[in-house]
């Protein structure tokens, strides 16, 4: 992965592992943000790390929800980050299929044309052959 880095080339799968990652970190980040912020709402840790994961996965069963402005402010950084991670992978995942498609169609075509340059090769030389008999 780090050759491909080096040399600018980031697969998408890489890319959304990367981000999905960075991420799962910020669920536990955040977690502990609203935590420290809005102890009341939050009493302990694992449940600001709940909270923050039904929030970037958009799920937001609202069973939980900031009450200080300052927790809000964070829930929609929170929820920001959370549409951006689903949008890429959703893209990465797209992205992935048509990659796989156009190799498909790529070769039958790439196939059909070597094919045909066949084809017209050996017509080429039935008809010098004949040309040179004549």
């Amino acid at each position: 992965m780090r050759e491909r880095a080096d040399r600018g080339v980031l697969r998408p799968r890489y890319a959304a592992g990367l981000i999905a990652s960075i991420w799962l970190i910020a669920v536990v980040i955040f977690g502990v943000i609203e935590h420290l912020v809005d102890e009341k709402t939050f009493p302990t840790v694992w449940l600001g790390m709940w909270w923050a994961l039904q929030t970037v996965t958009t799920v937001g069963y609202g069973d939980v929800v900031p009450e200080s402005s300052v927790g809000r402010l964070i829930a929609s950084v929170v929820l920001l980050g959370g549409l951006a991670l689903l949008s890429v992978v959703t893209a990465t995942i797209t992205s992935a299929f048509v990659a796989r498609a156009q190799r498909s169609v790529r070769t039958e075509s790439d196939e059909e044309l070597l094919n045909e340059v066949r084809e017209l090769r050996a017509e080429v030389r039935r008809l010098s052959e004949r040309r040179e008999r004549s």
